[in-house]
């Protein structure tokens, strides 16, 4: 039979794509790659674009769609098999690459194209594209003496390895762990859809009672609501020690070694690139150009927050001890009596808001209010073939009529599936002899699923994070770039690169804007006047105990890769403790093992970049505020924004779109306020 992922054309045959495919596949795309480069680059004729870059687009475009698929299925119906294929491939793959990086004869090619005549008269793209390339061939150690080349290239498929285990790890022991109770009395305080959420897990598994998970609706659900604080603990205790040499699987997937042996080879690595360390190599591609320039950023953030988490978890504990006799806080109590002070406080229970954000209106709105602001119309399209029955296929089309992008969306959180939200890239946008080649995206959750026979109905926080991640969407489907390099969400500076998810989460809090989606999933009425209020009320609830948490992360994250030191033992920990020391208002107990399972910076791509979250959050602060000024549907200022921010993708720097779209560099304050900080 043939292979499907070397005959595909288009869209993935997913149904079709086998393990036993995958490495044959990647074998031969590699194959006639190489020896593409060994026959073209060493005899160019002329220096031109089409000649330097358009060969290294076509062959990069070709195994990037073959992978994707790949990459993905092992992220979202991983199986045993599966991941051996993926995992066999890796270390071909990162060879591949750094050669590629290393090559001489491809990077004199380009430094020629670069030093041409026919530099200047090349489109702002183009241009970008080339001189992205030339700082990445110095990145990958195009610089290097041999003997350095092979070490770069050794340490790069160790970090391949690495980053992969330390992510099947956290997979493996999110999974392999479950709380199994016949006791109903362990229920109380759980919410209706909880327990059908329970008791739906256990019949999966064939047992009775009921079953609660470390997937996060479940997790969550518990630590918000459950009045048994021993079972409180328990599941805190299995979640935060996922992974690790503690907790109730201790030493079963433990990535204490993994995340050592990660950080030692960052570090060499960039040490041998000529750099102090990984934090100043990471930020090679970012916004930022100095690590002081980070530092003094969340430390900024850090005071200016501190003060405000200090008082309202000092609120919290009072409240708890007042009106429930509670002993002091644990780490397992915040939650719960949070949501407990959000009712007293509000008269506002979340679960009150489930209802109201049932899955067809949620999408439905999220496609209005798209629609509103860019003149976009989205439709879904049957028939496209799928990894699992539960995903849907959509396509996007401007006020023109013309197709712009699709995506797949996939909302479930389920068994086999890793655990967070994102969104990836299927296929880029470029322009090509046949023409142009169209986006398309995959969006994934891990969202509430649905239970009982009734629609999925998600948190306000859901929804959040679906807009989220379709901000992120947006910005891959609507690029009008045609050079794949900087195309979409390609080539943009890793801390600006959540500027369109984190800006779109805005409108799940306006009321105009959740009219068109907040609709009871029985009677089909708009959330009451009365509830929206509750929920604005408690917009900037604890937004001060958040802003310090993602601080802690950012600032350990960063520190951890700036101050490593090959001599010192138990850096992580010593770091993390440090930094909590400095800057958090919840001590966790000393077993907790939350950065075992940290894969932002141990398996994604945000090593010495968490704080981008941050950093994008100023601007998209900013943005957001000028539709405050002018109207959150205005269609002047959305045209703007898709014309300076979402059809340019990497084309400019980023700084140079932010100016262009807001006329100024960007301000701290929108986001300040918009978390209730005022000093």
């Amino acid at each position: 039979m043939s292979n499907p992922l070397l005959t595909m054309d288009n869209l993935p045959p997913f149904s079709r794509i086998e393990p036993q495919y995958i490495e044959p596949a990647v074998d031969q795309v590699l194959r006639e790659n190489r020896s593409t480069l060994d026959s073209l680059y060493p005899n160019l004729q002329q220096i031109s674009w089409d000649a330097v870059v358009v060969p290294m687009e076509d062959m990069e475009d070709r195994l990037d769609k073959m992978w994707s698929p790949v990459g993905h299925m092992n992220a979202v119906v991983n199986s045993d098999a599966l991941r051996a294929a993926y995992n066999a491939c890796l270390p071909k793959l990162s060879e591949y690459a750094t050669e590629l990086g290393q090559n001489a004869a491809i990077f004199q090619a380009y430094k020629a194209l670069a030093d041409s005549p026919e530099f200047s008269t090349l489109s702002p793209a183009q241009q970008k594209t080339i001189t992205n390339a030339l700082r990445d061939f110095h990145l990958s150690g195009v610089d290097l003496d041999p003997v350095q080349q092979q070490r770069y290239k050794a340490i790069r498929q160790d970090l391949t390895r690495l980053q992969a285990k330390f992510e099947e790890n956290v997979l493996d022991a999110t999974q392999g762990w479950i709380k199994h109770t016949e006791d109903a009395a362990l229920l109380a305080g759980l919410p209706k859809s909880a327990v059908a959420m329970a008791k739906q897990a256990a019949t999966s598994r064939q047992l009775a009672g009921w079953v609660f998970t470390l997937e996060f609706p479940s997790y969550y659900s518990v630590m918000t609501y459950a009045d048994n604080r021993d079972l409180r603990a328990e599941i805190y205790q299995a979640y935060t020690t996922r992974a690790s040499d503690q907790g109730p699987n201790a030493g079963r997937w433990d990535n204490s070694e993994i995340m050592d042996q990660i950080l030692r080879l960052r570090h060499e690595m960039a040490r041998l690139l000529g750099f102090d360390n990984y934090a100043a190599y990471s930020l090679a591609t970012k916004m930022a150009q100095r690590p002081e320039q980070v530092l003094t950023f969340l430390h900024d953030l850090a005071k200016r927050s501190k003060p405000h988490a200090l008082k309202e978890y000092e609120d919290l504990g009072n409240f708890a001890r007042k009106h429930h006799d509670a002993p002091p806080l644990a780490p397992w109590d915040v939650g719960y009596f949070s949501e407990k002070q959000r009712q007293h406080l509000f008269d506002f229970r979340q679960e009150e808001l489930k209802p109201y954000f049932a899955e067809q209106p949620v999408v439905n709105g999220l496609f209005t209010i798209v629609n509103r602001l860019y003149g976009l119309r989205i439709a879904e399209r049957a028939g496209v073939d799928t990894w699992h029955a539960d995903v849907r296929f959509f396509d996007i089309f401007d006020d023109q009529g013309t197709l712009r992008g699709s995506f797949y969306l996939d909302l479930y959180a389920r068994s086999k599936k890793r655990g967070g939200a994102w969104m990836d890239g299927c296929i880029s946008r470029r322009r090509t002899t046949r023409g142009t080649q169209l986006p398309v995206a995959y969006l994934v959750c891990n969202l509430t699923p649905p239970v009982d026979g009734e629609p999925a109905q998600f948190t306000h926080d859901e929804v959040v994070t679906l807009f989220h991640e379709f901000g992120h969407g947006l910005h891959h489907m609507l690029t009008q770039v045609d050079v794949i390099g900087v195309s979409g969400i390609n080539g943009v500076a890793w801390d600006a690169v959540e500027l369109p998810s984190q800006f779109m989460e805005n409108w799940c809090w306006e009321r105009e804007a959740l009219q068109l989606m907040a609709r009871h999933y029985q009677t089909n009425e708009p959330l009451p006047e009365d509830l929206y209020r509750k929920m604005q009320a408690t917009r900037n609830y604890q937004s001060s105990m958040q802003m310090i948490r993602q601080l802690e992360f950012s600032l350990f994250d960063f520190r951890m890769h700036l101050e490593y030191d090959p001599a010192r033992k138990h850096h992580v920990q010593q770091i993390l403790d440090d930094t909590r020391r400095e800057v958090s208002v919840v001590i966790p107990p000393e077993w907790n093992r939350f950065q075992h399972g940290f894969s932002h910076i141990f398996a994604g791509g945000y090593a010495a970049g968490y704080y981008s979250y941050k950093w994008a959050e100023v601007l998209s602060a900013d943005a957001f505020s000028l539709f405050e000024e002018t109207g959150i549907f205005n269609r002047d200022t959305g045209r703007k924004f898709l014309q300076c921010i979402l059809e340019q993708g990497g084309s400019q720097d980023a700084m140079a779109l932010f100016k262009a779209f807001r006329g100024r560099e960007p301000d701290i304050e929108p986001l300040l306020r918009h978390n209730g900080i005022t000093n």
